[in-house]
């Protein structure tokens, strides 16, 4: 049975033998003191239609999608809306304010979605330039105080600069999120050092936003110690946006448990994984030589 079709089988459990990983829930994600099990957060765009979307979410165990205020039916909720085939009794409402290119329209459209109670937390995105989708910070950072001091959470999507995040945790940002690559670009992760050095100063989490495109790099980018990984694109666009959504949670957790294991340091030579030492027919070294070794398991 392939993974496509055993995905659908029992889309909540992986197939085969039972997966020996530790149980996530005890290493959650914390967002402004609010826990959430998987360190996945996906999107409710470009899918072929609402239900494989809905199969997509239960798939990536994600307990956070976000969900474009534009894009919801905020005036007739008599006619159908993706939110729902959002199971929001397991699933948190992320809103986010794409679509926005100045920091007044990003502020007006997050309070749009609280008013209409889909939550007082936004993904917030200003965008700067149509044809790459790139944020415009100096009015990122203007809508972030506005929406911080209105008691907003929230989540900025930025450049992966690690001075602009600096500046929007000291805004008040509860996470800050910047790009792996341009949105929809399936490019990965382009500047891997700059995810470090924003990691390595921040006092909130960190969440790689944009640029993904299959499993591989996500988990690079939770190997970088990144907090957690938001995608869309990868996963709606996929020839198989259920399979894969089930290979992006794979390599999320397998990512962040290899983090928390610990990288070997890298060498640039050779070494030896089995001392030669007590080995049968050993001969003692000359004097003045260096140690040699097997390289077998």
């Amino acid at each position: 049975m392939n993974l496509a079709d055993c995905t659908r089988q029992n889309l909540a459990e992986p197939c085969g033998t039972p997966w020996n990983l530790e149980d996530m829930t005890s290493d959650p994600l914390i967002i402004a003191g609010r826990p959430f099990r998987s360190r996945l957060v996906v999107g409710t765009g470009k899918y072929p239609s609402h239900a494989v979307m809905a199969d997509a979410h239960l798939a990536s165990g994600a307990d956070m999608v976000t969900v474009a205020v534009r894009r919801v039916n905020l005036n007739d909720r008599t006619k159908e809306s993706l939110l729902d085939y959002v199971d929001r009794e397991r699933i948190f409402i992320l809103p986010n304010t794409a679509g926005c290119y100045t920091a007044d329209e990003a502020v007006r459209t997050a309070r749009l979605g609280r008013e209409v109670g889909l939550s007082n937390w936004v993904k917030l995105e200003v965008i700067g330039d149509e044809k790459t989708l790139f944020p415009d910070n100096i009015a990122l950072l203007e809508a972030t105080r506005v929406l911080v001091a209105e008691g907003f959470v929230v989540l900025p999507y930025t450049n992966d600069d690690p001075v602009i995040c600096r500046k929007l945790e000291e805004a008040g940002a509860a996470a800050v999120m910047p790009l792996g690559a341009p949105i929809g670009s399936g490019l990965g992760i382009q500047n891997p050092n700059n995810i470090r050095i924003i990691k390595d100063q921040a006092r909130v989490p960190v969440i790689v936003d944009a640029g993904v495109g299959t499993a591989s790099d996500a988990a690079i980018a939770m190997e970088l110690g990144a907090d957690g990984v938001l995608m869309n694109t990868a996963i709606a666009l996929a020839a198989d946006p259920v399979a894969m959504a089930s290979a992006m949670k794979l390599a999320v957790e397998a990512g962040r448990l290899a983090f928390r294991a610990g990288r070997i340091p890298m060498r640039p030579h050779a070494s030896p994984s089995s001392p030669v030492e007590g080995l049968i027919g050993a001969q003692p070294a000359p004097a003045g030589a260096a140690a040699g070794g097997r390289a077998g398991g």
